[in-house]
């Protein structure tokens, strides 16, 4: 093991373009979590690049040579042996132990109980993190965001591969039942389910039981490959699924459901700025704390949009709501409304504006 870890001690750290996050880390220890792909990996290592080359030890925990039961009783040795001054951990594992370390930093698809260390939690691209990777913006930014999604390693991938790398990725980050969850989750995407109606579904084609149904259903929200959304005041109704990335429904479906793409990208954009956000009968999101409705009609004309108002106007007038928007592809226009105001805006000026 001593022979290993002066393997990762010497060896130079793969240095490319890196293109920022709207997250960063400095000198604090932090534990930081995502999905495959979302980019952990290179956004600790852009900060190492920044540390002198021997006041650091990165060990990816994946590395099949490891011995976690040898690693732990040599590794605090070693960096006190070496100076180190900061560890890091990627994909870590429970079973190793933390050592007494001057900067820690840890990458996991799960949260681990450490309080101390300061958490970011790491998702795909949003739109504004994705235009950094484009060489130009302009009109064919959007369609282009479609087509890759936000994992940051699908613009080194060819387009005629990337269906299998998405498919490859989640198979090596999910076990089978999360698989087969994921992939369900993909077809109703946008829509109201329970864990029970996934089983039902499931059970005619699979050995599974309840308890293990729920018990992966849960773990692949709580490691936020799907996204769940409540109705408003109503606690106890089903809620609706969304996928952590539009792209996840090109690679595990062959569903064309353009609507549902489209909603899923807006609920994105709406989760990763942490809004309190619900849904209601014919109304895609509610935001409670802008007094706001968010509608996706990415085709609508103001007389679509006029006729949709009257269907919820009495929302509209019960929770004084100050401000309807629609999201479109590319149609923009204001409406008169008595209550609200009322607005249609494209989703790349929405999804870049404060």
């Amino acid at each position: 093991m001593q022979n290993l870890l002066e393997e990762f001690y010497k060896t130079d750290i793969n240095h490319e373009k890196y293109h920022q996050r709207k997250i960063f880390i400095d000198d604090k220890s932090y534990q930081i979590n995502g999905i495959s792909q979302s980019g952990k990996t290179k956004l600790v290592k852009n900060y190492l690049l920044t540390l002198k080359k021997s006041s650091y030890l990165y060990i990816d925990c994946n590395d099949a040579r490891l011995d976690i039961e040898e690693l732990n009783k040599v590794l605090s040795e070693y960096c006190l042996r070496n100076e180190i001054n900061t560890l890091v951990l990627d994909n870590y594992k429970s079973d190793i132990r933390i050592v007494n370390i001057s900067q820690l930093i840890i990458t996991s698809e799960i949260r681990h109980p450490f309080d101390y260390l300061h958490h970011i939690k790491l998702l795909p691209l949003d739109y504004e993190e994705f235009l950094v990777y484009e060489h130009k913006y302009d009109s064919s930014a959007l369609n282009h965001f479609f087509q890759l999604g936000g994992f940051p390693s699908m613009h080194k991938v060819y387009a005629d591969e990337r269906i299998i790398y998405i498919q490859k990725t989640l198979k090596y980050a999910l076990n089978d039942m999360e698989f087969s969850i994921l992939k369900y989750c993909a077809k109703i995407m946008a829509q109201k389910v329970s864990p029970f109606s996934i089983y039902e579904r499931l059970k005619s084609t699979e050995k599974i039981s309840k308890d293990k149904l729920y018990k992966n259903f849960d773990a692949l929200y709580q490691k936020n490959y799907i996204h769940l959304l409540g109705k408003s005041e109503h606690p106890k109704a089903t809620k609706k699924v969304y996928l952590c990335d539009i792209m996840i429904k090109t690679a595990l479906t062959t569903d064309k459901h353009f609507a549902r793409l489209f909603e899923n990208m807006v609920f994105l954009e709406i989760f990763k700025n942490n809004l309190e956000c619900y849904y209601e009968d014919n109304i895609d999101f509610y935001i409670p704390k802008h007094s706001e409705i968010i509608l996706c009609k990415p085709f609508a004309d103001e007389r679509t949009l006029f006729k949709k108002l009257e269907a919820i106007e009495a929302f509209i007038f019960t929770h004084s709501i100050k401000k309807v928007t629609a999201i479109t592809m590319s149609k923009e226009a204001k409406i008169s409304h008595p209550l609200s105001k009322v607005e249609m805006i494209p989703f790349d000026i929405w999804a870049l504006g404060d």
